[in-house]
């Protein structure tokens, strides 16, 4: 149990960092992020909706108290994610690291679930 903890944290961490500063780049509207949406043709209140989201989906991976609104960041994050991958690939653009995101997401959300089902 002790070890899924830790894999449980540092993973849940190593996320919650990522879409932080996610976030602070998508609301502070970094010029290169700017750009790069605007060549794919996304609009600007698009970045500013995901900044929002992504800040607090990882608020909500880190609370001990509300399960189902983590189940929703783990969900959005997971779409998020997955939206990436594909805009990435359809876009001609390098997608390896929303896939390791989401991989790292992925193990996040099997030990989450895996030390649910213990304390239950």
């Amino acid at each position: 149990m002790k070890r899924d903890k830790i894999i449980y944290w540092i993973t849940t961490g190593l996320i919650s960092l990522m879409f932080l500063f996610s976030s602070y780049m998508y609301l502070t509207k970094a010029p290169d992020l700017m750009q790069g949406f605007q060549k794919i043709g996304f609009p600007v209140y698009f970045v500013t909706m995901l900044g929002i989201f992504k800040l607090l989906g990882s608020l909500a991976l880190l609370n001990p108290w509300f399960n189902n609104l983590k189940e929703l960041a783990y969900a959005g994050f997971g779409f998020t994610l997955i939206g990436a991958i594909w805009t990435h690939i359809a876009t001609n653009t390098p997608f390896v690291m929303p896939l390791v995101i989401l991989v790292v997401l992925g193990v996040s959300y099997f030990f989450y679930k895996k030390l649910q089902a213990k304390t239950a």
